[in-house]
């Protein structure tokens, strides 16, 4: 394996551990998760793969096969820059249980496709930390760990979602999560059974949520759901009236949340169904709802949704934070071709960056390589 030979020529042992975690695609709920709502994402095929050694002096050297390929070495957790504070995000969260290691890092999300690479690795550091420790950490806790890690040393206010579909999720399936609970049940995604395919479109365009747009949405959210009287946006129970109470951004935010998580409960019951071929209008409405009232697309993205419906899917999407990133659609599989065709005219008649067709296929979560 690649991540061993480049730990193994870098510090001169083999791995003691080596976790894999991957990143997601959302199938649908965005931006619900910061506000207590409901989400349904899966893990896919691509991931980051961690191989590690702990150390007792405290010293934090990394080495990722993405950037320079050669090992940075910490003395203090402060020194971390750019990539490597994800990871020491994560041993900062874990404190006095653990003390340094040796890490190497080998992984293959598409970047700036909005595939949570960042909880990939968050997710493969800590589940190798967990392991090698003996600390007993159940993948939840490893996910809130990793959560707290991005928000409070990395400084990314995100929810929950990305890390609980990377540490959870199970191959073939779709993680039906409440994101105040915490409860999660695992939802059988046969989508070949169906003849449809999940093609992630990726445009190319790097989104960027420390742009500060992501935390802004965000905080309009809170503030809504202050001025409302509630905990969170999720328990608004009358919309009508909470939208008579609000204004502006705020107003369009708490429309968006509330009616997104009725739409993942709404798809959840189609799948529990078998009605696999009737998600499609839920996708279409959640990217309108995302692009009108939540104001998170792009051009791209909403040029990518156009184009794949016209060309025969039964419904597209923009997955992930916005403001770039992917689109999902869902396609019957003999009009794979005929929808990628469609988006890639659309982006030349515009004259955007090529998009990237991708296939969803639904993946095991976080786990050990043997």
């Amino acid at each position: 394996m690649r991540v061993v030979e480049a730990f193994r020529a870098a510090y001169g042992a083999s791995p003691q551990t080596v976790w894999h975690a991957p990143g997601r695609v959302n199938l649908i709920g965005e931006h619900t998760d910061y506000n207590d709502g409901f989400v349904l994402p899966f893990a896919v095929p691509w991931g980051v793969t961690a191989a590690l050694t702990p150390r007792a002096d405290g010293v934090v050297r990394l080495l990722s096969l993405q950037a320079s390929g050669e090992p940075v070495t910490m003395a203090t957790r402060e020194e971390s820059a750019g990539w490597t504070r994800y990871v020491v995000g994560v041993l900062a969260m874990l404190g006095d249980r653990v003390a340094g290691a040796d890490i190497a890092i080998d992984g293959d999300v598409p970047q700036g496709a909005g595939l949570s690479s960042s909880a990939a690795l968050e997710v493969a550091v800590a589940s190798a930390l967990n392991d090698v420790h003996g600390l007993g950490l159940t993948p939840m806790e490893l996910a809130l760990l990793s959560q707290r890690a991005e928000n409070d040393f990395v400084g990314m206010p995100c929810g929950i979602m990305d890390q609980a579909a990377s540490a959870l999720s199970r191959e073939g399936h779709a993680l039906f999560l409440d994101c105040r609970s915490l409860g999660s049940r695992s939802i059988p995604l046969d989508l070949a059974a169906h003849g449809l395919s999940l093609l992630i479109i990726d445009t190319q365009v790097h989104h960027e949520h420390a742009s500060g747009e992501y935390a802004k949405r965000r905080a309009e959210c809170e503030s809504a759901a202050r001025k409302l009287g509630v905990p969170a946006l999720r328990d608004v129970t009358d919309l009508a009236g909470a939208l008579g109470l609000l204004q502006g951004d705020e107003r369009k935010r708490t429309e968006h949340v509330v009616t997104e998580s009725h739409r993942v409960e709404a798809l959840v019951g189609l799948l529990r169904a078998g009605a696999v071929k009737e998600i499609g209008a839920l996708l279409n409405a959640s990217h309108l709802s995302l692009r009108n009232l939540f104001e998170v697309s792009s051009p791209e993205l909403d040029v990518a949704v156009e184009a794949a419906v016209r060309g025969g899917a039964r419904g597209a999407r923009m997955t992930g934070g916005g403001f770039g990133g992917s689109a999902i659609a869902l396609v019957p599989v003999e009009r794979l071709e005929g929808v990628q065709e469609s988006v890639s005219a659309a982006y030349a008649e515009r004259r955007f960056r090529a998009p990237r067709f991708l296939p969803a296929v639904p993946s095991q979560g976080a786990h050990r390589v043997s």
